[in-house]
């Protein structure tokens, strides 16, 4: 029976198809909850992101209030369909990677590692950001257009594939797995860290309440976000450039630079970040710790009955 290099007690009356099984189901919940939450949010900071307007709290609370009234409660949600087709599989393969390359590189849980640490979650943020990549463009697409020009979440895909061909799917890929390789390491150090010393210091327990947990998410997503964030613009201008102004990384560095700046340029929308990155990234591990020990439990619980092979 393998183990996992976690201190779950439920580990080791598990074995590593039902470990699997529980952080994939426990991921997507944890995914969809905390996307969902954020999402008109979501859509403010990206429509910053890819103009050249200047950002401020007041601009984007405007842009949330026009939208409101001209299309009404649930366009501040356009796009989260193509968000909850990305963002369930995404982060199911997530957190379900970041236990199992955790696993493989034999992370020490007391500290030992933290080079391992954090190469364990920019492996899992790469495994899961790689695989579900064309849904990120499809939804940062809807999130940036009216709802005449993609209607749907298919639409999206036939319109890019039949206009801008095949390649146009993985547009922006490298600065996102820059991006990826950044935040992911980041954010999944600094909560497992702060998760470790919580157990040396406060309470030697495995699974810190749940408002502990939302609390080391949030200030794991904030140091992510605020690290990666350059990264984040580059990707977004390229993934919603239909017009073929964006051509290379490179060549959007450039533009970006020369015509916005550093600071109204690469940080457009961070304090944005500040905002909605902390919510979202600790009502996600919050909710995927406490899903994962709940779905565990009920299979120590009912393991002579379950058999999950």
């Amino acid at each position: 029976m393998a183990k996992t290099a976690h201190h779950d007690p439920h580990t080791n009356k598990l074995n590593n198809t039902q470990i699997v099984l529980t952080s994939l189901v426990a991921g997507a919940i944890a995914g969809a909850l905390a996307k969902t939450t954020i999402a008109p949010l979501d859509r403010t900071k990206i429509n910053f992101q890819i103009g050249h307007k200047p950002y401020s709290t007041r601009k984007a609370f405007k842009f949330l209030l026009e939208t409101f009234k001209k299309e009404g409660f649930f366009a501040l949600w356009r796009g989260n369909s193509a968000t909850m087709a990305r963002i369930v599989p995404h982060a199911a393969i997530q957190f379900t990677a970041h236990e199992q390359w955790k696993r493989v590189l034999k992370v020490d849980q007391s500290g030992k590692t933290p080079g391992k640490l954090f190469l364990a979650g920019s492996l899992a943020g790469v495994t899961s950001q790689s695989l579900t990549y064309p849904l990120d463009l499809a939804r940062a697409r809807m999130a940036v257009t009216h709802k005449h020009e993609y209607a749907t979440l298919r639409q999206v895909f036939v319109k890019i594939y039949y206009t801008e061909g095949l390649m146009t799917f993985y547009r922006g890929y490298i600065p996102t797995m820059g991006g990826v390789v950044i935040y992911a390491g980041v954010s999944f150090f600094t909560y497992d860290t702060l998760k470790r010393l919580f157990r040396e210091r406060i309470d030697s327990s495995h699974n810190p309440p749940a408002i502990a947990s939302l609390g080391f998410g949030a200030v794991a997503g904030l140091l992510g976000q605020s690290s990666s964030y350059p990264l984040d613009i580059i990707r977004r201008r390229m993934q919603t450039d239909s017009s073929g102004k964006y051509k290379s990384i490179f060549h959007t560095l450039v533009y970006v630079y020369r015509n916005e700046g550093i600071r109204k340029g690469f940080y457009k929308g961070l304090s944005m970040n500040w905002i909605k990155g902390p919510i979202a990234v600790g009502i996600s591990y919050a909710t995927y710790d406490n899903v994962k020990v709940f779905l565990r439990n009920i299979l120590v619980k009912y393991r002579s009955k379950l058999y999950i092979e």
